[in-house]
């Protein structure tokens, strides 16, 4: 298999959200608009293709019985320096995402595909799997956050497609993301059996 069709595994087949299900914390807890899902997919974008890169440089130097802790500290440190350049530059992202930006360290995506993919491929490879997988993680919060923002407050992106108050509060809500996520991933599962 060659990068690209690892790249587009990620998006299409292999989507975290909507075909392997994982990441469901945040992805429930920061899509209650279109720019939050969209700041907390590339946030975790960017971990997962950096941490994929050096986990696949490093993997032949780590003894088995420290695997995973090793994981750990290279993903920690990634997300630590994300959180205080998210803080330093993006402070409105970083207020909005709040304690989901440390969570990335314990998201499944990003260790699963450690284990799976990084430690048993090339650096190149690795940094197609993590963009691919992503990417596709990315655009499932965004298009999660897209559907509750327009369904909750009338708009997207904070751009105004009908008036407030026929928006229903409840999108923008904690059980709004459980409706909102299963319809999507009834639409989407129709879609690829079609």
């Amino acid at each position: 298999m060659n990068n690209w069709k690892v790249f587009i595994n990620g998006i299409i087949k292999e989507n975290p959200t909507f075909g392997l299900l994982l990441g469901m914390c945040p992805t429930l807890g920061t899509t209650s608009s279109a720019l939050n899902g969209m700041s907390m997919g590339l946030a975790t974008l960017a971990v997962l293709v950096f941490s994929n890169f050096i986990i696949s440089l490093i993997k032949d130097l780590i003894p088995d019985m420290v695997r995973i802790p090793s994981f750990i500290v290279v993903i920690a440190s990634l997300v630590t320096i994300l959180q205080m350049c998210l803080q330093a530059y993006l402070p409105s992202v970083y207020s909005s995402l709040g304690l989901f930006i440390p969570l990335i360290v314990v998201n499944c995506i990003i260790l699963g595909r450690a284990e799976a993919f990084a430690a048993k491929n090339s650096p190149l490879r690795s940094i197609f799997d993590g963009l691919g997988m992503g990417l596709g993680f990315t655009l499932s919060l965004t298009l999660l956050g897209a559907v509750r923002e327009l369904l909750g407050t009338g708009r997207i992106f904070s751009l105004t497609v009908f008036p407030e108050q026929y928006g229903a509060l409840i999108f923008v809500l904690a059980p709004g993301a459980f409706i909102a996520l299963g319809f999507l991933m009834a639409i989407i599962n129709k879609l690829k059996k079609a």
